[in-house]
């Protein structure tokens, strides 16, 4: 099977300059890395590597400004533990400058049995409710998501997240979709992201900076192994 090929340039502003802050912010790294599926990826997305304010400010930021462009309702938002947490409120936050206040809440991975008590955190979960995680790997984690806002009466809505990397969440089988295809197709989620594979390529074509720019062919070989058909 041969990918067809993503486009070789973006007219997306936003994305293009999600990519150029995460490279600039070491949460997008290229090299030798291992993905949780496995595969051998020269390239690799990591929030975890957001670790002071003003980083995480900009992400949310990030965030909000593509929820806001792209008119998906939702009235509250839900951060899966653990990295969803830390993420929603950052979300949370940016909205709230660009004049939208919307509450927020997050799951623990286990039943809190005193205090307050309940597997639960902040505010209500309840009306239309907007998912908010890192990346989207196989879809299972986002069924989890989607199940136990159901289970208290809520509606999800849809799913953020930072990095679509448009490829294969499986080798094996026939199912040849992205876990963001899953989501879309199975869960009936709207997934929203910030930037995708296409855009990274993108800024690889058109970077002034040779050391970047020499990631091209690497990452253009494992999109043509890995991508998801088009």
């Amino acid at each position: 099977m041969t990918t067809p090929a993503f486009p070789s340039t973006s007219d997306d502003l936003l994305a293009q300059e999600f990519v150029q802050f995460s490279v600039e912010a070491g949460v997008l790294r290229f090299g030798d890395f291992k993905t949780k599926a496995g595969r051998q990826s020269p390239y690799f997305f990591n929030t975890g590597l957001i670790d002071d304010g003003a980083k995480l400010m900009r992400l949310g930021e990030f965030y909000a400004r593509r929820l806001l462009a792209s008119g998906l309702e939702f009235d509250m938002l839900f951060g899966p533990a653990y990295k969803g947490i830390t993420l929603a409120a950052a979300v949370a936050i940016g909205l709230a400058k660009h004049g939208r206040n919307v509450p927020y809440a997050y799951d623990r991975k286990e039943i809190k049995d005193h205090g307050e008590g309940g597997k639960l955190v902040g505010a209500p979960v309840r009306g239309r409710v907007l998912i908010i995680d890192d990346v989207i790997t196989d879809g299972a984690s986002k069924r989890e998501a989607a199940d136990l806002i159901r289970a208290v009466g809520a509606q999800p809505v849809g799913v953020a997240i930072t990095m679509d990397r448009q490829e294969r969440a499986r080798d094996t089988g026939e199912d040849r979709r992205s876990g963001v295809q899953f989501v879309e197709e199975t869960l009936g989620l709207k997934v929203l992201s910030i930037a995708t594979l296409a855009d990274l390529m993108a800024l690889l074509a058109t970077t002034g900076d040779a050391s970047l720019a020499a990631n091209a062919a690497a990452v253009a070989a494992y999109r043509e192994r890995y991508g998801i058909d088009r």
